[in-house]
């Protein structure tokens, strides 16, 4: 159980507690990348996701998207995981350093930029498909440097595995 402890520790849930650290890791000259997302049902692709953002810096700072947040963005059955737990199961991965979550989205889902104004990474990492245009424009003003990845296998998205699921389930209630 002090293992679960320790990794626990990654979890970051003020952001003033996280500008400390930001700066304490400024003062000794890391490099920090920073992402966002949802991490709703960890699979592969996240995880690949992780691992290639972890070789952007030398300290990996991870956003997870609050309930509230995912609700706006993904619609009303999302998450499946609740935000603690998703926090949780981010801060046992050997690549991220820092685990917080992100709830600075306004009430109609648009982005107000706090995680990002905070932490200042050297550099944002983020989905090719997951922000518009002008939001990387807005992004690359508040880091060093805007890294777009391309999207890990589509059939490891959380969104299709559901569909698919649902698609399953709604076959089998029509067999006799």
């Amino acid at each position: 159980m002090d293992l679960v402890r320790t990794l626990q520790k990654k979890i970051v849930r003020d952001y003033e507690t996280l500008a400390k650290i930001v700066d304490s890791l400024r003062a000794t000259r890391h490099h920090i990348a920073l992402t966002i997302g949802s991490f709703d049902m960890l699979h592969i692709g996240h995880l690949r996701y992780i691992i290639r953002a972890k070789e952007r810096g030398d300290v990996l700072i991870v956003g997870v998207d609050s309930d509230r947040a995912m609700k706006l963005y993904k619609g009303p059955d999302r998450p499946i995981w609740p935000e603690t737990e998703r926090l949780e199961m981010l801060s046992y991965q050997d690549p991220i350093d820092w685990v917080t979550l992100i709830d600075d989205v306004d009430e109609h889902g648009n982005w107000q930029y706090g995680l990002i104004d905070v932490v200042r990474p050297d550099v944002f990492v983020a989905v090719e498909d997951s922000y518009p245009e002008d939001q990387r424009r807005k992004i690359a003003e508040y880091c060093g440097e805007l890294v777009v990845l391309p999207r890990q296998a589509e059939e490891t998205s959380s969104t299709n595995t559901f569909q698919r699921l649902i698609l399953t389930l709604g076959k089998d209630k029509e067999r006799p």
